[in-house]
């Protein structure tokens, strides 16, 4: 079964409204080193808080494509996006001083093959190798936390 290609999820209807549950695509960036797998996360350009590379559906890509070209641009990872989606989050993206959006973000597993040190937001975000345990407990959304420590690319198929 291939993974569904979604432009929005179903509780966005219509116009846009303030209101209305906005859909991004992510990343779990991840690496085996031994018998350890560690996770990359990445700081938020406006506030620094740890976060997954993740972003809006661009035209014309999967939705793990999307994730993929997320973490090349948040993270400079160059690798392998799985096709099967592990699961969603959602959150509040806040976009200005003043308007906060709901969304719901799809995570796609990212097996890191590089890391480039020139990439489009290299000055802007840090990015850190960290065990699945840690890497939860610096996330902000418990959902996206439960899906980082159940995370195990052994079972990916």
């Amino acid at each position: 079964m291939t993974a569904p290609i979604i432009k929005q999820l179903p509780l966005h209807f219509g116009a846009s409204t303030k209101s209305s549950v906005r859909t991004q695509f992510a990343a779990l960036c991840y690496r085996i080193k031994g018998d350890k797998v560690q996770v990359l996360l990445v700081t938020t350009r406006r506030t620094g808080r740890w976060i997954i590379p993740k972003g809006w559906p661009m035209d014309g890509m999967t939705p793990q494509k999307s994730a993929a070209q997320e973490a090349w641009e948040e993270a400079g990872v160059v690798g392998r996006v799985d096709a099967q989606p592990l699961g969603l989050f959602s959150y509040t993206k806040q976009v200005d001083d003043e308007e906060l959006l709901p969304c719901v973000a799809m995570v796609y597993a990212v097996r890191v093959k590089s890391l480039a040190k020139d990439f489009p937001e290299a000055g802007q975000r840090k990015r850190k190798w960290l065990s699945r345990s840690k890497a939860a407990s610096l996330v902000g959304e418990p959902e996206l936390a439960r899906i980082l420590r159940d995370f195990d690319p052994r079972v990916l198929r």
